[in-house]
């Protein structure tokens, strides 16, 4: 079942689950954009005048990790609104150190990960902060 158009950003840095998930994605009509680390979601985040409306955040990657970039976005008011969704293999007391709306766990399973984006994906984007 095809989902309304919204955005996600994938924040991955190994490129062949990058363009996966952004392909399972995009065959449920959702567009999804992909960078390989932190630093460069930052930078596209805040130069993009589209926010998504969600964002999908590999933990370990060089650069910028995602627990930098949640405590980046974090505070940051014009971003601090967009929901994360963690896409790791690492144990839930590790994940328990971001602030996250919810957890897909590597290896995931694409349904679950297309039901996950689905929660968030039908909110729409969020408002800017006031």
């Amino acid at each position: 079942m095809a989902m309304a158009a919204a955005t996600v950003m994938v924040v991955e840095d190994d490129a062949s689950i990058r363009d996966l998930v952004i392909e399972v994605l995009g065959s449920e009509g959702l567009t999804a954009v992909g960078v390989e680390n932190g630093a460069e979601a930052l930078h596209r985040l805040r130069r993009d005048p589209v926010r998504p409306a969600l964002i999908l955040l590999d933990l370990m990657m060089p650069v910028m990790d995602g627990w930098q970039f949640r405590a980046e976005q974090l505070r940051d008011p014009a971003l601090a609104r967009i929901p994360v969704v963690l896409m790791s293999a690492l144990q839930n007391e590790e994940c328990a150190r971001v602030a996250a709306e919810d957890q897909v766990t590597k290896p995931f399973d694409l349904d679950v990960l297309v039901d996950t984006v689905a929660r968030f994906a039908s909110k729409g984007t969020p408002p800017p902060a006031p």
